[in-house]
């Protein structure tokens, strides 16, 4: 069944306090959601509650104290107990879960030949577990309100990206998770959508790690001809909307998808050619 109305739906995003969480953060709260902003900074994340919350407003029939419309919750999703935390956080203020939507995520820029396992697995902690444990503790509520599981995955998650070993392993690791959960959850009316952002205008390229586990702390890539975190957020929440399984946002991802299958050497050339004409290229 499509969800047409998000007022007075709950729902937690992670990694919410810039790039595409943030986004997402204020495009539901502006369609009269409740939302719970999940990440690491505190300040950021009250800031961002203070300028949003709106205190004249009722609260839903269902929620048994008057709350805010942003919940900041302050969480690092590669620890168990936070992730577990913060569901609890979330039913203890509205008694409900309609829409998780795992966003936390970091990326690399290496080769392996030079990268620290370390530094993998730090994909690994962030991008699939962070997700796995939201996931785990949300399920049930998602399952009762027959809800959406939302995993922001990447082009990178649908063929090899040279030079983003982790994130990609990451990303497919993400989907292959989520993918099952879907199928396992195949009569209980819950809806589980993988969604690939192509390249965006957000930080997470100037926190990309390196080879050594240090952020890069510059991008590559020209931001002008990306897409927004904003017209990203717009397109996972028609997403939701529809119910979607798979989300291609734009043609970068819809070739990759095509050419997987049609002809997946020719994507190996033209992603390798394409990662090797970046400038400082991990590329040899």
């Amino acid at each position: 069944m499509k969800m047409h109305n998000f007022k007075d739906k709950v729902v937690i995003i992670t990694g919410a306090s810039s790039g595409i969480g943030e986004a997402l953060v204020r495009e539901f709260a502006a369609l009269g959601a409740w939302v719970v902003a999940a990440a690491r900074s505190e300040e950021k994340l009250t800031e961002l509650a203070r300028e949003l919350s709106n205190p004249a407003r009722e609260p839903a029939e269902r929620t048994p104290e008057p709350g805010p419309e942003i919940l900041p919750v302050v969480a690092d999703v590669t620890g168990e107990e936070d992730c577990k935390r913060l569901i609890d956080k979330t039913i203890e203020a509205f008694g409900r879960i309609d829409i998780l939507i795992c966003n936390a995520g970091i990326s690399m820029r290496a080769a392996l030949d030079d990268a620290q396992t370390d530094v993998l697995r730090r994909l690994m902690d962030v991008n699939f577990w962070g997700t796995v444990y939201c996931v785990k503790y949300a399920l049930p509520y998602l399952q009762a309100s027959k809800g959406s599981i939302v995993g922001v995955s990447s082009v990178a998650g649908l063929h090899g990206l040279p030079g983003r070993t982790g994130y990609s392993a990451s990303k497919y690791a993400m989907t292959g998770f989520l993918e099952t959960v879907r199928v396992e959850n195949l009569k209980k009316g819950l809806h589980v959508m993988v969604a690939c952002p192509g390249f965006t205008a957000t930080n997470v390229r100037f926190t990309a790690l390196t080879a050594d586990g240090t952020p890069q702390g510059k991008t590559p890539r020209e931001e002008g001809r990306m897409m927004t975190a904003e017209e990203v957020a717009r397109r996972i929440i028609k997403g939701v909307r529809s119910r979607k399984r798979l989300l291609l946002m734009e043609f970068e991802g819809r070739a990759t998808h095509f050419l997987k299958k049609l002809s997946p050497r020719l994507l190996d050339r033209l992603f390798y050619a394409a990662m090797a004409k970046e400038p400082d290229s991990p590329l040899k």
